[in-house]
């Protein structure tokens, strides 16, 4: 575990933050990157939530971010669905969640990034998803996020935590039932992320090192 990253002032910006923390997240070791994966395989596999979910969202490597591949292959062996972001083919800047399974057909989207081929059979709504572990650029204590810069996640999961921030609660409300989980490398956390009214924050972020229960703020 590090301490975080104190952001200069002149770079405190999202933007400048992203270009610091990407070029940090892409200088690890093919070692470094081995080992943190097999480390959040085991902080994953005996979390309670993720034990009792059987369909998990997650997402691919890229960039160097955090590989799930080695969790990947053991939700599989528990029979749990695993399910993957693709770019929604119709509602701008959102995500569509595919299925994910050995002999999936696999395309390049436009960001050159691997996806299940569009298959409508395959798509899981996110009301029906017990958990989402989310890529993040930087992160900070309170949960607060800086992804890649698109914005998909944030419009994607906008009722999920219109639903949270509210604290509505109940057995109709299956939005609030989904478990939202970021996963980074703990070099990714820094001291305060700069965030816009749209941001997502999220209340658990998983490293290799640790498990953080965050305190978003619930008046962003």
């Amino acid at each position: 575990m590090t301490d975080p990253l104190l952001i200069p002032e002149e770079h405190n910006t999202s933007k400048s933050i992203r270009q610091i923390l990407r070029t940090k997240r892409k200088a690890l070791t093919t070692a470094f990157q081995q080992t943190a994966a097999e480390a959040l395989l085991l902080r994953l596999k005996n979390d309670i939530v993720i034990k009792e979910a059987k369909y998990i969202a997650l997402y691919l490597a890229n960039n160097g971010e955090l590989d799930l591949q080695p969790f990947i292959r053991w939700c599989w062996q528990q029979n749990k669905h695993i399910y993957l972001p693709i770019v929604h083919p119709f509602a701008k800047g959102h995500l569509l969640f595919l299925r994910y399974e050995h002999n999936s057909t696999m395309v390049i989207n436009r960001y050159n990034i691997e996806e299940p081929k569009l298959d409508v059979r395959g798509i899981k709504p996110i009301q029906q998803l017990d958990i989402m572990l989310t890529p993040l650029v930087a992160f900070d204590s309170t949960g607060a996020r800086i992804g890649m810069g698109g914005g998909y996640y944030d419009r994607t999961l906008a009722k999920w935590y219109e639903h949270y921030r509210l604290n509505k609660e109940s057995a109709q409300d299956k939005h609030y039932s989904l478990s939202i989980i970021g996963v980074a490398h703990d070099c990714q956390q820094i001291t305060k992320v700069p965030h816009e009214t749209w941001d997502i924050p999220l209340p658990k972020i998983m490293t290799p090192t640790r498990t953080l229960y965050c305190k978003p703020s619930l008046h962003q």
